[in-house]
């Protein structure tokens, strides 16, 4: 008997419409899918704890600001962060991130030998002095520029990878395109220079911030409090004062002219979580490293990343006429999500998927969502995709597995 009634089911598929699940359509359960364009819509109001960065939880002396998360870039907070400013030796942040990219594409090696011009020996601001003619590595190049901020070997390493200063200037403008640093424009590779067309604002520095500190090889320089040139002859030393004062400092650089005022782009992790704070135009030195110190502490003290996939292991879903039995859903993103700490414990994640699907199913057709909350509040949606197709039987192949299961399935005794 059991035959019978599989085989009579079988038929009544045959004339059930084709429908592939979508973001909107209705699961058993009543509750409907509400899918953003984005992969992981996150709740702005979710980043925002009781002491609301609004509502002036934390202020700083510096006429620009902003504070990021690295690996989400979520901003928690910011001040006229799209100001126009001359940004002083922060620049360098650019011109230590194109050094590193050739260096990972195998252009230059850090043991490759870079010979001083007379223009860049003539450099002034802080400098290691390099002499015309005199040659140094790569990595000491790198290291005099990211330690001590010299501007004579940024401008040697700029004419080393570009021929001249301008053409590297160009190149610089180019990353700064891609990046899409949309208010940003540079003239030199420094930032020594006092010049009206060579800009910045707070929110591009922490985008090219933010790109640079994915090169963890870099953290092996901007992490390093003291150190030497020339066999020891001649000392260097961080112009980053985070680097050994404040837990977890990563980096990054700083900056300082007449005009620019005192500027820096600091770097900082703990627990696997790192921030990015960028300040321009404060008064004093020991202003732009108390705002830094007071933006960086703010992100530690308030928010923490969670993982945005689902707790348990995804079972396949059932694929009822289709050529495959079964499609396997993943999560359409990875990452994670940035929270407030206060919520972090009464995170909850729902995985809400169809308990069979319909062929025919394509590969990345969405079959479900995990739903993240934390009480009565949605901190992010997470679409499932299905990681293969599943074409619909024909109407031959139907009655092919029809009369298959008839001679297969056993009789009842």
């Amino acid at each position: 008997m059991k035959r019978y009634i599989a085989v009579f089911l079988l038929l009544m598929m045959c004339f059930t419409p084709s429908r592939a699940y979508a973001a909107g359509d209705e699961v058993p359960n009543d509750t409907e899918l509400t899918m953003e364009s984005d992969d992981l819509d996150v709740d702005a109001e979710a980043f925002l704890s009781t002491e609301t960065v609004a509502g002036g939880a934390i202020d700083v002396s510096s006429p620009c600001a902003i504070l990021i998360e690295k690996e989400t870039g979520e901003v928690l907070y910011e001040k006229n962060a799209d100001e126009k400013r001359e940004p002083a030796s922060v620049t360098k942040v650019m011109t230590e991130l194109l050094i590193v990219e050739a260096l990972d594409s195998g252009r230059i090696a850090l043991d490759d030998m870079v010979t001083t011009s007379q223009y860049a020996s003539s450099m002034g601001g802080s400098q290691v002095f390099l002499k015309e003619g005199e040659q140094l590595t790569v990595r000491d190049m790198l290291k005099a520029i990211v330690i001590s901020s010299a501007n004579d070997a940024a401008v040697a390493m700029a004419e080393h990878l570009a021929g001249s200063e301008q053409a590297f200037a160009a190149q610089m403008n180019a990353r700064a395109n891609d990046l899409g640093m949309t208010n940003s424009h540079f003239t030199n590779a420094s930032g020594l220079l006092d010049n009206t067309e060579h800009y910045t604002t707070a929110r591009d520095i922490a985008l090219m911030s933010r790109e640079l500190i994915r090169h963890d090889a870099i953290k092996e320089f901007t992490t390093i409090w003291t150190d030497s040139l020339r066999d020891g002859a001649f000392g260097l030393a961080n112009t980053n004062q985070l680097v050994r004062y404040f837990n977890g400092a990563t980096g990054l650089k700083t900056g300082f002219t007449s005009r620019a005022g005192y500027c820096l782009s600091a770097t900082a992790m703990r627990d696997g979580v790192e921030y990015i704070s960028v300040t321009l135009g404060d008064a004093t030195s020991k202003a732009r490293f108390e705002s830094a110190r007071a933006l960086l502490t703010y992100a530690f003290a308030h928010y923490t990343l969670i993982n945005s996939g689902p707790d348990e292991v995804l079972q396949p879903i059932p694929v009822e006429l289709g050529k495959q039995g079964f499609v396997q859903p993943e999560p359409a993103v990875t990452g994670r999500i940035l929270i407030p700490r206060e919520i972090a414990n009464s995170v909850v994640r729902y995985v809400d998927v169809a308990p069979s699907l319909m062929a025919p199913v394509q590969e990345g057709d969405v079959v479900g969502r995990v739903l993240i909350t934390a009480g009565d509040r949605t901190i992010g949606e997470v679409q499932l995709l299905a990681t293969q197709s599943s074409e619909r039987l024909n109407i031959f192949e139907i009655f092919a597995r029809m009369f298959g299961m008839l001679f297969t399935t056993p009789i009842d005794s």
